[in-house]
């Protein structure tokens, strides 16, 4: 198209972005009557409405939703290319970053991760929190940064890097009256369980290979939190099917006996991921640094042959849809 004004472009992101023109006025620091001008002249720019009114507010039109990823990255894109370059230094770095983790991670890379970055960006704060099923868009939308997870099919955009492996053990209390038995396959069904679903799911990969043989299990409690559960069980009857690393962690202190589980389960791997706009951003970048080394210092030894996920579809084992783009940094 001829004539096109690229200076309508940060207040097209900023529309895009608000569904306001007053918001987008005062992001862009634009008066309204500045702000409703410029929609005016892109409206007939781009040949489509963008905002409409609905109800007190304004929203997207379908080709505005369209857009409004296209034009953010092209204006952050220009601003990053006139930003002037200098130097990365992490111990200047003042910023917090929200990170999606289970307290599994937080007991296994919390001690290292925590002297990692205080002793080289102390000014750098973390503010974790509980994995959803939105995680990939919550980090597309930039209301978190980075998570850390169990994760196989995601947006193609999505980057990400192997962080840590682990398998799965059973543990029960001492004295529970499996112990001294041959802890058979029927036995462990015939138990009731525990479940670890950090993301409020019920099933998971346990009952996907029980399925399988043309068995199921009872899960008589089903919890967010991996400690939660260690406690359950030490105080219980129930048997849980857990991460070895916190399992072993915590079985001395809790009164907890660790057994092999008679299923065949394949180890699973813990990755990082982060949207690609922040691939490049020298803090983000120094973050995931940190995280793969407070795994090397934690959890340095590999499990081969890890799931990505912790069900069917899942994409190493051949029967899923789409592998995610991964990335070594």
């Amino acid at each position: 198209m001829e004539n096109v004004d690229l200076n309508l472009l940060v207040s097209l992101d900023a529309l895009l972005q608000e569904s306001s023109v007053s918001g987008a006025a005062r992001r862009v620091g634009l008066s309204t009557p500045a702000m409703s001008h410029a929609l005016a002249r892109l409206r007939e720019q781009v040949g489509d409405p963008l905002l409409v009114r609905s109800g007190r507010g304004m929203v997207l039109t379908p080709r505005a939703v369209a857009l409004r990823g296209q034009v953010h990255q092209l204006v952050a894109d220009a601003r990053r290319a006139l930003r002037p370059e200098r130097p990365f230094v992490a111990r200047e770095v003042t910023r917090t970053f929200v990170v999606h983790a289970t307290d599994y991670v937080l007991t296994v890379l919390g001690s290292p991760l925590d002297r990692m970055l205080r002793e080289t960006a102390p000014g750098i704060g973390l503010r974790f929190v509980p994995n959803s099923l939105d995680d990939a868009a919550l980090l597309r939308d930039a209301d978190s940064d980075l998570a850390v997870g169990i994760y196989g099919e995601l947006p193609q955009e999505m980057r990400t890097r192997p962080l840590l492996t682990d398998r799965f053990v059973c543990v029960v209390r001492r004295g529970h009256p499996v112990l001294g038995k041959r802890f058979t396959l029927e036995r462990y069904v015939g138990l009731p369980h525990l479940q670890i679903a950090p993301r409020g799911t019920p099933g998971g990969y346990v009952d996907d290979v029980l399925r399988e043989r043309g068995l199921s299990r009872t899960v008589a409690r089903a919890v967010p939190y991996f400690l939660t559960a260690l406690h359950l069980a030490a105080t219980t009857d129930y048997v849980l099917t857990v991460s070895e690393r916190i399992a072993r962690l915590y079985a001395p202190t809790l009164g907890l006996e660790v057994l092999e589980v008679p299923l065949t389960l394949r180890p699973y791997a813990l990755s990082l991921i982060w949207h690609p706009r922040v691939d490049g951003e020298p803090a983000h970048r120094f973050l995931r640094e940190t995280f793969v080394g407070a795994a090397q210092a934690a959890a340095g030894e590999r499990h081969e042959a890890a799931r990505t996920r912790l069900d069917a579809t899942d994409p190493t084992s051949g029967q899923g849809r789409r592998r995610v783009r991964p990335t070594t940094d």
